[in-house]
């Protein structure tokens, strides 16, 4: 006989589990104030909503895209009583596309929201401010990304390729026509690269596309799959007619179309020409990037013939400069093929006072020969994860100041952290305004040693 249920009804603990948010669910929602990545937060029913396109001090209706406990991500659909800071996005793209998430925010609040977002971590984390804040640095806040990759991906249903931008938190591509962000070179050959992609025999073998500019347009075809010669020939074709460079990437490493072909940027006040290969790392902002280097090379004030130190230095972006201005350069990255184009840089720039050298940068420095001698001064410009090991031991190379360039500010403030317990005070620091349009951070930040450290 089937035991008859009771009255009594058990709960998890922690008590009765709040139904789900569903993906699609349509909410009205008061903004109270802006996240560090630009969304607006929420409070509604015990969760949390972060609402892409949304101000402080807006009502809103809210279309949710995710759901995770008593957090809600949604995109904003309707604005009741929209804030002061509010304009109409430029681009007609915005709703959809993943890449510019602020053009609803004038470029002054764009700069107001990065620089209070400098500000909030370094006191924060650090408990400091620095004893002066330098201007942002600018560029157009359009028409100055001279890098991008563009998304490639054939739908087997529809027979049709899809060219453009990831949507925003998905991995679907948006179609589009023209990108605003990119400098007009790499505009002219946007605009037309869906229709030659899409002509291809063969199109499902497109992996991605990267577009370059500087001292040449450049195209890098990324294919999944062994291209036809018909294939490489309409390519070859619509690269000439735009000016640029090919290259391919197969399995391999990125090569030229035309052997011999060199890809470079130029740092025109130092009158350098540095060579580059699809895949290094090189600023996409060439207005901000020359601003950078003569911010860092002010704040360094590096004299001829002393010793500088110019950690994760990439390409040479600021160690050839600082060459150029007499100094000894010693120039450390972990990448060794950056090592060896950095090291051609600097001799084809006719440049003998900068050496590289190929190292861990995760581990202690003080060891390694070219630190044997001590330096007066460090540049470093790690990547988003910071360099919390390399800053551990940094005052045993003597340095009496550094510019720290940082991409990522909470790592910033980590790191200020222990630089200000081994004596280095934070005298200045500002915003580097290197994408316009989206919440990415970067900063400068000068330390010297000061009676105000935390040396103990």
């Amino acid at each position: 006989m089937a035991r008859k249920q009771g009255g009594l009804r058990f709960q998890p603990s922690g008590g009765q589990r709040a139904p789900g948010v569903p993906a699609g669910k349509k909410q009205r929602l008061s903004i109270e104030r802006l996240a560090a990545d630009g969304r607006g937060i929420a409070f509604n029913e015990g969760r949390t909503w972060f609402v892409a396109g949304a101000l402080a001090g807006e009502d809103v209706d809210a279309r949710v895209l995710s759901a995770h406990g008593k957090v809600v991500e949604a995109r904003t659909e309707r604005v009741h009583q929209p804030s002061a800071m509010r304009r109409a996005a430029p681009c007609p793209y915005v709703d959809r596309c993943g890449g510019c998430t602020v053009q609803h925010i004038s470029h002054t609040d764009q700069l107001a929201l990065k620089q209070r977002q400098l500000a909030e971590q370094l006191l924060k984390v650090a408990s400091v401010e620095p004893q002066a804040w330098a201007p942002p640095l600018v560029s157009p806040e359009f028409g100055y990304r001279r890098r991008a990759r563009v998304a490639v991906r054939w739908d087997p249903k529809r027979q049709v390729l899809d060219v453009g931008f990831r949507a925003a938190a998905s991995q679907q591509i948006v179609s589009i026509d023209h990108c605003m962000v990119l400098v007009q070179p790499l505009q002219r050959i946007f605009n037309e690269l869906p229709g030659i992609l899409r002509s291809l025999k063969a199109p499902q073998a497109i992996g991605h596309v990267e577009l370059f500019h500087g001292t040449a347009p450049a195209v890098l075809v990324r294919h999944t799959a062994a291209l036809s010669d018909a294939d490489q020939a309409a390519l070859r074709a619509f690269c000439a007619t735009q000016g640029a460079q090919l290259w391919w990437q197969g399995a391999e490493a990125p090569a030229p179309d035309q052997p011999g072909a060199v890809l470079g940027y130029t740092l025109a006040p130092w009158q350098l020409e540095l060579a580059y290969r699809p895949g290094d790392f090189v600023q996409v902002n060439e207005a901000v990037n020359q601003a950078m280097i003569e911010q860092a090379l002010a704040w360094l004030a590096p004299r001829p013939g002393e010793r500088i130190l110019d950690l994760f230095c990439g390409l040479g972006n600021f160690a050839l400069p600082i060459a150029r201005m007499g100094a000894q350069v010693v120039g450390v990255e972990g990448v060794a093929g950056m090592v060896e184009r950095a090291s051609v840089n600097a001799e084809r720039n006719g440049l003998d006072t900068a050496t590289f050298y190929q190292a861990d940068l995760s581990q202690p420095l003080e060891a390694a020969g070219w630190a044997d001698q001590g330096f007066s001064g460090v540049l470093l410009d790690p990547p988003r994860d910071g360099a919390f090991e390399t800053v551990r031991h940094i005052s045993s190379l003597g340095p009496d100041r550094i510019v720290y360039v940082s991409c990522n500010p909470a790592t910033l403030a980590r790191d200020t952290v222990e630089l200000r317990r081994q004596g280095y005070a934070l005298k200045r620091a500002g915003v580097l305004d290197m994408f316009p349009q989206t919440s990415h951070v970067e900063a400068m930040a000068l330390f010297e040693k000061g009676q105000d450290g935390l040396a103990m």
